[in-house]
């Protein structure tokens, strides 16, 4: 396992609203895999959302305050990472935008930015993981968000550290690039259209034949999972962290714990 250059980077685990509301576990995976990779990580108390539901809903004031908020919080660590492909693209890719009027400010976004990572891609582009040590007896399949696909990238990395892990199984999903019709607020903007767009994204899903699906963002996979449910389909939700961290024994996403 190679690592950054930094001897025991001190990481900020920007946990993001859904996963500290819905799927703690996935922080919980977070956590893991980051110490596993010989990270120093702490959660700031300080954080709160990203700022992207205010942002993508046009709302400038409150974004800029949320944005000040995230960058005074996550300064002070080598990194800040966020299992969220989003949550990581609107903090890497639009903070600097953001407060470009206020160039003090606009000085400290690019900063943040710049050491601001999605999960994954950090664990491989930075650290240099090639593998993990956990085991999944079952087959899976990958489903690339928007904004981690789009904004960051991210597509290789998952792939390449679910390669090794013992037991799993990958079958590819047709059309994996095309959103879930999530998209944050989108959903409950033109819910018809959401719809419309899930239930193309789910026929896909159970086309694989996979027992389980995957997915970097909580939000796209509550989406997903939601509505495999409604339509009676056993496929069950996991965010890629707690595959990869060994920690997928309990309830999918959207289960009852028992």
């Amino acid at each position: 396992m190679n690592h950054t250059q930094l001897p025991n980077p001190k990481v900020g685990l920007f946990v993001t609203c859904l996963v500290d509301l819905f799927r703690p576990s996935v922080g919980f995976a977070a956590l893991k895999l980051l110490e596993d990779a010989g990270c120093v990580v702490e959660v700031p108390e300080a954080q709160t959302c990203c700022g992207q539901p205010a942002y993508n809903s046009g709302d400038r004031r409150d974004s800029i305050a949320i944005a000040k908020g995230v960058i005074a919080a996550f300064e002070p660590y080598d990194y800040l990472v966020a299992p969220s492909g989003s949550c990581a693209g609107m903090i890497r890719k639009h903070y600097p935008g953001l407060l470009a009027g206020d160039p003090a400010w606009a000085m400290r976004a690019e900063g943040l930015a710049g050491k601001s990572h999605e999960l994954v891609s950090f664990l491989t582009d930075v650290l240099g993981v090639a593998a993990v040590t956990a085991s999944h007896s079952g087959t899976v399949t990958y489903h690339d968000s928007c904004s981690g696909l789009r904004e960051l990238g991210i597509r290789r990395q998952p792939r390449q550290l679910l390669a090794p892990v013992r037991g799993l199984e990958l079958k590819e999903l047709p059309d994996a690039d095309v959103c879930c019709g999530f998209g944050g607020t989108f959903c409950v903007k033109y819910p018809d259209i959401s719809n419309a767009i899930v239930e193309k994204k789910t026929a896909s899903i159970a086309a694989t034949g996979a027992e389980t699906l995957l997915a970097g963002d909580l939000g796209c996979l509550m989406n997903m999972a939601g509505k495999l449910q409604r339509e009676g389909r056993p496929i069950r939700s996991r965010h890629v962290a707690e595959v990869l961290a060994g920690m997928a024994d309990g309830p999918a996403i959207g289960e009852a714990a028992e």
